[in-house]
């Protein structure tokens, strides 16, 4: 039994110390401090141990992952715990190595870090099983939870004891995390028990996990689950206690399961459910209801319709403190919060962060509305500001030009410092606006000293035929002065605006000639020149030594950066000399070295890349093909390919792999652009069937994404695809 045994901390040491710990490794490199932190833990300084604690969850532990080091110190922990020292928090962090372990699987040559960490955790499966049944509740807890992290190994000879346990359990903590444990290493056996634990005689603690269980085990939804789940708001204090972080936000998680099961039941069950509880009396319950709708609409297409007039209603009774966060999840519905714009436009004209909250949510669903809101005073509405210019970096302008919104950004260009947050949101705004905004001339041209990196290309994008030839003089005039960057940004602006690249040649040669280049290094001003230099096209021809000393040495060992810069001097290359011929090497060498970490954008640039080439590309085909067993690579390598060697592509094949990554979401924008390359009216019946459900089906395509951006974009995405299904 725990703790009855003497611990001989001398031998204990002593195999500590005798462990080869500098030559295992964890999070931060060797482990040569593990031993260390171990003796702390098996001390007597309650502050030392605590320290040593923190430290092993850092190294051995580090966000769930283990190590090599990991399974070498789980006997030592379980000597610990086994002593009945600090034994809760000692089988906490034994159970967490098998948490972040793994089963084994496969035929792996070795044994993976992960797979040796399971494995060490149920060796000391007997000490975990013993301290199921311990006198005190906090062991009792921790070690239920281990036993029922412990995977498949375990299995067999813990479910009867833990079935055995729960039959004679009185704590409602321990009862919960009975069921927990019992349904990950027995589901059909423990579906009776949670279901039996959905009425309300059950503890709160235990009702609540009997309808995580039942979810989590692919059980449908009943009644029974939606009357508990009401009865039982707010959920959250209800596994406060618990150990189970992944569900320590249970309403949150109803959500997220209910919809990825992707059945017209459980959709309609998970917004009757969250509908009624946003309408709940008790406030702390409509906080974690307004969270799960906001995620609701983030995965699902019909939530913001369903859930509209509930989150209205939160808002509406919230007051002037928006304590719930429901003006927030408002400008998640798009057109559905239409009927909220009277509500949002009087709470705009208020005072402080609700007000331009309140604002931030009218652009939402009304940018039209909210702009003349917005123009009144944009310094006093940080987030409606960053919202209307796009907002997260990526993100698109949100309204449409407006006459007095530009007189306020007019205004805040002559006081907006340079590198700021609001003066690139201002830009971006701007340029969304084009020649709408050419009465903004006159304050660009003032404020582009202060922003000269910033503000030449704002001005090619709002600049009106007739005053073309006052920018294009600024431009020269700031093209021949400051730091070199300065003077590029500018020079480019005026090739863009004019065609003229008298200026722009030789300060392209002068960063050429001084960034690391010549197989050195990285250097995104390589890039920057590069991409400048392709622009210009033939007559930059002067830069062409420049732009191959530029290259990086055939055969280095490249990282993503330097294969970036390469990518953009080989397309500068092609576009001077119009031969392929230096830039088809160049190419091969990044798009067939895919196993790197990162490399996503890096191979998505390349093939890019190599579609600009066109036929004399043809050489890449085979590392082209190769790309198409990575869903993220699959839609710029058929378009690489198309343009390349069309004859080389598998039309059948490569619509139904861009469908697979669409449907994914992996890379939906991009596959669906390849997709309508292809020709929707070309695709097979079944392939038509399934573009057309990308534009139809409940669960949005896009998935990932900034926060707040998500909806909007996939709203585009699916009126592009329904735009493509109708002309097909």
């Amino acid at each position: 039994m725990i703790g009855t045994m003497d611990f001989d901390r001398a031998l204990f040491l002593a195999e500590l110390d005798a462990q080869p710990w500098a030559s295992y490794s964890h999070a931060y490199g060797s482990a040569e401090d593990v031993p260390g932190f171990l003796r702390a833990l098996a001390g007597d300084d309650d502050a030392a141990a605590e320290e040593a604690q923190s430290e092993l969850y850092g190294s051995i532990l580090h966000q769930g992952s283990v190590y090599e080091a990991s399974a070498k110190a789980v006997p030592f922990l379980a000597r610990i715990a086994e002593a009945g020292i600090r034994t809760p928090d000692v089988l906490l962090l034994i159970g967490g190595m098998a948490e972040g372990g793994a089963d084994p699987g496969g035929r792996a040559p070795e044994e993976s870090d992960e797979v040796a960490c399971r494995r060490a955790v149920a060796e000391q499966l007997p000490l975990l099983l013993a301290s199921v049944g311990h006198q005190d509740r906090a062991v009792r807890q921790a070690a239920v939870w281990a036993v029922g992290v412990t995977g498949a190994a375990a299995a067999g000879p813990a479910a009867p004891v833990l079935h055995d346990r729960a039959a004679v359990e009185s704590d409602p903590l321990v009862r919960a995390e009975l069921l927990a444990a019992m349904a990950k290493l027995d589901p059909e056996g423990t579906a009776p028990a949670a279901t039996g634990a959905l009425g309300p005689d059950s503890p709160p603690e235990l009702r609540i996990a009997a309808v995580l269980v039942c979810v989590d085990s692919g059980l449908p939804w009943t009644r029974a689950h939606h009357e508990a789940v009401l009865a039982l708001l707010p959920l959250d204090p209800l596994v406060a206690d618990r150990f189970d972080l992944s569900r320590s936000e249970p309403l949150h998680h109803l959500t997220l399961t209910l919809l990825e099961r992707n059945t017209e039941a459980d959709l309609e069950a998970v917004l009757t459910l969250l509908d009624a509880a946003l309408r709940s009396d008790d406030p702390e319950a409509r906080v974690e209801a307004v969270w799960a709708a906001t995620t609701a609409c983030e995965l699902s297409r019909r939530a913001p319709a369903r859930l509209a007039p509930a989150l209205i209603s939160v808002a509406v009774d919230d007051g002037p403190d928006d304590v719930s966060g429901a003006l927030s999840a408002l400008g998640r519905l798009g057109a559905s919060g239409a009927p909220a714009a009277d509500a949002l436009a009087v709470r705009a004209t208020g005072e402080g962060d609700a007000a331009d909250q309140a604002l931030e949510a009218l652009l939402a669903v009304d940018p039209v509305r909210a702009a003349p809101l917005l123009a009144r005073d944009p310094e006093r509405r940080p987030r409606a500001l960053g919202a209307a210019c796009g907002g997260p970096a990526g993100s698109l302008p949100v309204v449409p030009y407006d006459p007095g919104l530009l007189v306020a950004v007019r205004r805040l260009l002559a006081t907006t410092e340079s590198g700021t947050t609001t003066s690139f949101r201002l830009a971006a705004l701007l340029t969304a606006w084009g020649r709408d905004a050419a009465t903004a001339v006159p304050e660009l041209l003032a404020a582009l000293p202060a922003h000269p990196r910033l503000l030449p290309e704002v001005l090619v994008a709002v600049c009106p035929p007739e005053q073309r030839a006052e920018v294009a003089e600024a431009l020269r005039a700031r093209a021949g002065t400051g730091p070199l960057d300065d003077r590029i940004e500018s020079a480019r602006a005026l090739h863009e605006l004019t065609g003229n690249h008298g200026l722009l040649l030789p300060l392209l040669a002068e960063r050429l000639t001084g960034s690391a280049g010549g197989g050195g290094g990285s250097d995104e001003r390589i890039r920057e020149a590069a991409t400048a230099a392709a622009a210009v096209g033939p007559p930059a021809a002067p830069l062409v030594p420049a732009l191959r000393a530029a290259l990086n040495a055939p055969g280095s060992d490249r990282n993503n950066p330097q294969m970036d810069d390469d990518i953009a001097v080989a397309v500068a290359l092609h576009r001077i000399t119009g031969d392929a011929a230096e830039a088809v090497p160049v190419l091969a060498g990044v798009l067939g070295d895919s196993e790197a970490l990162w490399r996503r954008w890096t191979l998505i640039r390349a093939a890019r890349a190599a579609a600009g080439l066109g036929p004399a590309a043809r050489p890449l085909v085979p590392v082209l093909k190769a790309l198409l067993t990575d869903p993220e690579q699959v839609p710029s390598a058929v378009a690489a390919l198309r343009a390349i060697a069309p004859d080389e592509l598998d039309t059948g094949r490569a619509a139904g792999l861009l469908l697979d990554a669409a449907e994914a979401g992996t890379a939906p924008f991009e596959a669906v652009d390849a997709l309508v390359a292809l020709g929707v009216d070309a695709l097979s019946e079944v392939h038509r069937a399934r573009f057309a459900a990308l534009g139809e089906r409940d669960l949005r395509v896009v998935r990932f994404g900034l926060d707040g951006t998500i909806e909007a974009a996939d709203e585009r995405l699916r009126a592009r695809v329904r735009a493509a299904v109708r002309r097909g």
